[in-house]
């Protein structure tokens, strides 16, 4: 096992076992809140990341994996806060936007599968970060909420279109305008979860299907996570000859043709 933490900050972790990296919010006195500091932090952590990781396990220490944005440093005078991203140009702003977007998007990379672990309160940028994870594993015990509706904002956090493909547009949209909770049984019912287990049994699953997904061929694993991630944008026969293409380079791969 190596460990390593972002440089001067503890606020996220960094473990890797192999071929598996876990990534932890460690601020559980706050539930985990995130800050455009931690979003840095992630990003680094992506690019940092050794090329052998096959698997992201995403976790929040304590008692929830994230009670999303902290409003104590969006309020705040920071130059990342809400009313300092308010006075900047729209192409400033939006700029400001993808920065953070980034923090979340870099877990949609198709060499790797990654697996959000979810006890307690997963809101607002909580739920994106679960939502741009491939799975969901939730305690008995988790809540999901799209919040941001409840400041007067939209999410911004990659989070949107991953909901919609679970859910379907009627029902992302509202859970979107109501920024209601959604307690674990019903995400499993509508789609949101992989699995849902015991609060004492998510570590064991998660790892459990850590393991599981390790014992695949990476290549074979990286090609159906793209098949599957751009099946919705494509037709019947547009997905077919991607099939195609992509089982043609399996077979030569698995034989070593160049």
């Amino acid at each position: 096992m190596t460990t390593s933490a972002t440089p001067g900050s503890e606020a996220v972790r960094y473990e890797q076992d192999g071929p598996v990296a876990t990534v932890t919010l460690n601020r559980p006195d706050v539930l985990n809140a995130q800050t455009p500091a931690m979003w840095s932090e992630l990003v680094d952590i992506s690019r940092k990341m050794p090329g052998d990781v096959r698997v992201v396990i995403v976790q929040g220490a304590g008692r929830a994996f994230s009670a999303g944005l902290d409003l104590s440093v969006a309020r705040g005078d920071g130059d990342s806060s809400l009313p300092a991203l308010a006075d900047l140009s729209p192409q400033e702003c939006a700029d400001r936007i993808a920065g953070f977007q980034e923090a979340f998007t870099w877990l949609r990379r198709p060499s790797l599968v990654t697996i959000a672990a979810v006890q307690g309160h997963a809101i607002g940028a909580g739920f994106q970060l679960a939502l741009n994870c491939d799975m969901r594993i939730l305690a008995d015990d988790a809540r999901f909420s799209m919040a941001e509706v409840t400041l007067g904002l939209v999410p911004d956090l990659g989070g949107t279109k991953r909901l919609t493909e679970l859910v379907g547009p009627s029902r992302a949209l509202e859970i979107c305008v109501t920024g209601r909770r959604i307690a674990a049984d019903e995400a499993d019912r509508i789609g949101l979860a992989t699995a849902v287990v015991p609060r004492d049994e998510l570590d064991g699953a998660v790892a459990d299907l850590a393991a599981a997904i390790l014992t695949a061929d990476a290549g074979a694993v990286a090609e159906i996570k793209a098949l599957v991630a751009g099946a919705p944008g494509r037709s019947y026969d547009q997905q077919d000859s991607a099939e195609r293409e992509a089982q043609t380079r399996r077979l030569r791969d698995l034989k070593g043709v160049e």
